[in-house]
């Protein structure tokens, strides 16, 4: 079995902790389907949010759809000048056997243009 990461990101509309939350639990579950991964084959999942996220913690949303055994690591995303704002990135380390160009990235709602490249 490989280990891979699977990276993700997604775009708050507002800075609450129920936006934070369903944005948040919506990426991870996409990240899962799309990888046909179940908890047991994560590693871990590190979280940024940018500076501009305030009202939660993004590892928060992970634990609520039933990620709290996973090791999960929040961090705040460098304040570069113009920088799309209210995202929260993921970098997600699984158990995966498959190729890297086989591996899917998740990228929603405004965060789509981060990587346009890597974005369904």
């Amino acid at each position: 079995m490989r280990v891979r990461a699977i990276r993700g990101a997604t775009q708050l509309e507002q800075d609450t902790a129920q936006e934070m939350e369903h944005c948040v639990g919506d990426l991870l579950t996409q990240m899962l389907e799309a990888n046909n991964l179940s908890k047991a084959d994560l590693i871990s999942v590190i979280l940024t949010a940018t500076q501009d996220l305030k009202s939660d913690f993004p590892a928060a949303a992970a634990r609520k759809i039933g990620l709290g055994s996973v090791p999960l690591l929040c961090s705040v995303e460098i304040d570069v000048t113009g920088a799309l704002p209210r995202v929260v990135r993921v970098m997600m380390h699984a158990n995966l056997d498959a190729e890297l160009s086989d591996v899917k990235h998740i990228y929603l709602k405004g965060a789509a243009v981060l990587r346009k490249d890597l974005a369904q």
